[in-house]
């Protein structure tokens, strides 16, 4: 089974986001890391985006809810109904609003009861900008620690109103203070790479999806080594549809210097056992 950790398809409210809403801001940054802007997204099209996932051999995709500012939201609702319609191929992660403790529990639970496998926080771009270590975030992650539930952590990328918002060291205080919290950090903690790097070293806990920047951005070629030595079972294959298209960067994951056996968990063993499926 091949997991793609991280599409957002052309459906609901991701048509209101950014790489949807922006397309040639969204197209200009697939060129930059390589690859030409898929069919599918430009035209916005389910067809296209689900002959795309035949070709490429993807089994599954993970689909991620997000309470977001200016790059858009897209509510547990819309996931819930996308992952209704294509149920053997797509799976949900729901977003929370973390202003509200109990109300973000209430989300959790009722999002894990209707089927939902992950919880999704993005500090940085929440409405009000927060810090992964965030005190006001800190009974949410245990909440999910508790329950077993793992976490998509976006501090990577464009994770916040400027650069601080990524800052690994405060991952890793998040980590180290929830050791029995799986976290999914998202865009891989770029740009700080040998950072993010030495924190999943040292906490076990600690899962790296770098999806669009695991593709020829500035060092991306530690996540390769990584990927193909301690932390082969950590490692989280995804393409971040539609900032890449599915097809081409699986065929261009597939040749980068990762053992078959490595690759094998990267695509798709490591995901299930986190997912539990």
């Amino acid at each position: 089974m091949i997991i793609d950790f991280r599409i957002r398809p052309p459906l609901g409210g991701f048509l209101d986001t950014l790489m949807y809403a922006a397309g040639e801001r969204r197209d200009g940054f697939t060129r930059t890391v390589g690859f030409e802007p898929s069919a599918a997204a430009q035209q916005q099209s389910m067809n296209l985006l689900m002959q795309e996932m035949d070709a490429a051999g993807i089994d599954k995709g993970v689909v991620v809810g997000r309470l977001a500012g200016v790059l858009g939201s897209v509510s547990n609702e819309d996931v819930r109904q996308i992952v209704a319609d294509y149920p053997q191929r797509f799976i949900g992660a729901a977003s929370i609003d973390p202003t509200s403790r109990t109300g973000a529990f209430k989300t959790i639970d009722a999002a894990i009861d209707n089927g939902f496998k992950l919880i999704n926080i993005e500090p940085g771009s929440y409405p009000v900008p927060m810090y992964a270590d965030d005190r006001r975030l800190y009974p949410i992650y245990g909440h999910c620690e508790d329950r077993g539930i793992p976490v998509i952590l976006m501090v990577g990328g464009t994770a916040g109103p400027d650069l601080s918002y990524s800052d690994p060291i405060r991952t890793d205080r998040v980590l180290a203070d929830f050791p029995k919290l799986n976290v999914v950090v998202a865009h891989g903690g770029w740009p700080w790479v040998t950072q993010i790097l030495h924190i999943a070293f040292r906490r076990p806990n600690l899962y790296l999806s770098p999806d669009m920047y695991f593709s020829r951005m500035p060092g991306w070629e530690e996540y390769v080594k990584a990927a193909d030595t301690f932390l082969a079972d950590r490692m989280l294959y995804a393409s971040s549809f539609p900032f890449c298209p599915v097809k081409d960067y699986k065929a261009w994951f597939e040749q980068l210097p990762i053992r078959p056996a490595n690759l094998e968990k990267v695509m798709g063993d490591n995901a299930k056992r986190l997912l539990n499926l």
